[in-house]
């Protein structure tokens, strides 16, 4: 196998505020990178890992500013698609002084990568990989993504291969609530690894705690289920036991965005790595911390020298 992880998503460039307040009186802005499964992408690449993001982009300025950042982090691109018919998705994010979640203005209807389908998937590329990585919002973001979503996650499961999800829950991308919890349940029993947060697990599941939650998706056939707890940590239940692992004190949180991608990162590159399940979940709780530090969604992803630094 030539890749460590592959993941299909949609990038959009992401405009943030350079000052808090209402959107509409910023005056200034700084580019960014933003996407789920490529904030994902690039923790995992930083780390060392070899990963390959399969997408579609426009040719205008935004696509090829993203294409060149994704590149330059060492991801494979070699199955993003560039097409000149097509837009760009772009978002706009506030900043925000006080800990809560920023305002984000999304404007990514109708975008080129809302038009990816089954079609976009390589079969022999996609098994060349250790491991995929898939997410609710790849899924929601039109009606053909999610039959793909539906495909990848099947061909490496039948190859023998893992998969993680991580729900990424975005309501308004979905017709209705009830759908969308069918869908990503669905979705959920095609992984290995489930990475739900508290929140989410109780719209999707009905249950209130972590324990109801973990149950709910290991009775469904994950073999490890963690329940992100944000600032508490989180719950594990998995194969060889279930536990909870403490949070990270961070003293000032800048920006909660990307905190989950992070997350993602930690865990996944520790799985893989050959780490037990409690250290994949404190990597995944100690680079899930540093994200909220920062104003990107990948800022705070550190390299693997930071993180042997950290020991973790």
């Amino acid at each position: 196998m030539r890749t460590d992880v592959i993941t299909f998503g949609e990038a959009m460039l992401m405009l943030v505020a350079d000052q808090p307040g209402p959107l509409e009186s910023v005056q200034g802005f700084h580019k960014r990178t933003a996407g789920a499964e490529t904030n994902v992408a690039v923790g995992l690449a930083r780390l060392g890992l070899t990963v390959g993001w399969a997408s579609r982009l426009g040719t205008d300025s935004m696509g090829r500013y993203l294409l060149a950042a994704m590149s330059n982090e060492g991801i494979d691109c070699s199955h993003v698609v560039c097409d000149p018919t097509q837009k760009t998705g772009f978002q706009f994010k506030g900043q925000v002084s006080d800990g809560t979640d920023p305002p984000v203005e999304y404007h990514r209807a109708g975008s080129a990568a809302s038009h990816m389908g089954v079609s976009d998937i390589d079969v022999d590329w996609l098994l060349s990989a250790r491991h995929l990585h898939a997410t609710g919002v790849f899924a929601a973001i039109s009606p053909t993504t999610l039959p793909a979503a539906r495909k990848s996650m099947d061909l490496m499961r039948t190859a023998g291969r893992s998969v993680s999800f991580d729900p990424n829950l975005r309501p308004t991308l979905w017709v209705s609530p009830e759908k969308m919890r069918e869908e990503i349940n669905d979705l959920a029993t095609r992984a290995h690894w489930v990475l739900p947060g508290l929140e989410e697990g109780r719209l999707l599941t009905g249950e209130s705690s972590p324990e109801g939650i973990a149950r709910f998706y290991r009775q469904r056939g994950a073999q490890l289920v963690v329940v992100k707890l944000g600032s508490e940590g989180a719950f594990f239940d998995g194969e060889t036991g279930n536990g909870y692992i403490a949070g990270f004190p961070v003293d000032n949180v800048v920006d909660t965005v990307g905190a989950g991608d992070g997350f993602a990162v930690g865990v996944i590159s520790a799985l893989l790595d050959g780490l037990s399940v409690p250290d994949a979940v404190k990597r995944g709780a100690w680079i899930g911390a540093r994200a909220v530090q920062v104003l990107g969604d990948s800022e705070g992803l550190p390299t693997r020298a930071e993180l042997l630094a950290a020991k973790l």
